[in-house]
């Protein structure tokens, strides 16, 4: 079974696109009719207030931390991606009908170790753990529990990786506002002498401004994107319990639930167990 992030994901890049198309058609015709293309818009700048804008030690110094975030949050990215090609390796038997027996717990420990080659993978750690748990009790409920705990962990361990790319999200503006702060103090001293330096401290404050906005719309990105990529790393986590559930907790076999019927009860257990025989992680018929 092929595994999503969710279920039923939302279909958000389609949403975005109308979402943009129904404000373009509002917006742009109410822009221009507004007079929002005259000269004193961005589009009537020259290329000395393009560089003024886009370029100065606070704008050089955001434009660092923003590519040092993007290039930690790809590589990040990369490693999903590489986490989930375990889902279509098969480490857990599939078929219908399949069961997981105490002594298939060993077997099955040295498959994965042979599939992945002794690579980190969350899946495989995950099965393996659960498998280790299972070797030393048949009881399901703590299988489970393994599991879950093992999640947690691993969730944790995920958290604690994006400490870096936090760090340079809350950096980024606070180095728009160390120039925004510059840019005032520079206004203010120089307005206090008057005549020609009026215009000087006028071009201070433009530089605190510009500052703070390109530190801000860097900050947007940034923040959009470690949004994302926590739902990914959140999503894979969830992806490889829910695989360890369907194909590891649910096909436990538990004989000790017959053993510890009352006798009155144990022809209905019997009659309501699986009929016959059933199918080991091997193949292997079992009465």
């Amino acid at each position: 079974m092929a595994l999503t992030p969710t279920q039923r994901p939302t279909r958000e890049w389609p949403l975005l696109v109308l979402t943009l198309g129904i404000v373009g058609i509002i917006c742009f015709p109410l822009w221009q009719g507004l007079g929002g293309s005259s000269s004193t818009s961005w589009s009537g700048w020259d290329r000395e207030r393009w560089g003024r804008l886009l370029l100065g030690p606070e704008q050089i110094a955001n434009y660092a931390a923003f590519l040092w975030a993007v290039f930690i949050l790809a590589s990040r990215y990369l490693e999903v991606v590489r986490q989930r090609r375990a889902f279509r390796w098969g480490l857990l038997p599939t078929d219908e009908g399949a069961r997981i027996l105490q002594e298939d717990a060993r077997p099955l420990q040295r498959k994965i170790d042979q599939v992945t080659g002794g690579r980190p993978f969350i899946l495989a750690n995950m099965i393996r753990v659960a498998l280790a748990k299972f070797a030393l009790s048949r009881n399901s409920i703590e299988v489970s529990e393994t599991v879950r705990t093992q999640a947690e962990v691993d969730q944790g361990r995920l958290v604690t990786g994006m400490a870096t790319v936090n760090y340079l999200a809350w950096a980024i503006p606070a180095i728009g506002f160390f120039g925004t702060v510059r840019g005032l103090a520079g206004s203010m001293t120089m307005a206090e002498k008057g005549g020609e330096q009026i215009r000087i401290a006028t071009q201070h404050l433009t530089v605190a401004f510009d500052c703070t906005l390109v530190a801000l719309a860097l900050s947007l990105v940034v923040m959009f994107l470690i949004h994302v990529m926590q739902r990914e790393e959140e999503a894979l986590v969830i992806d490889c319990q829910q695989y360890c559930l369907d194909h590891l907790v649910n096909r436990i076999y538990e004989p000790q639930a017959l053993n510890d019927a009352p006798a009155a009860n144990l022809n209905h257990a019997l009659e309501h167990s699986h009929p016959g025989a059933y199918t080991s992680a091997y193949g292997e018929i079992k009465s």
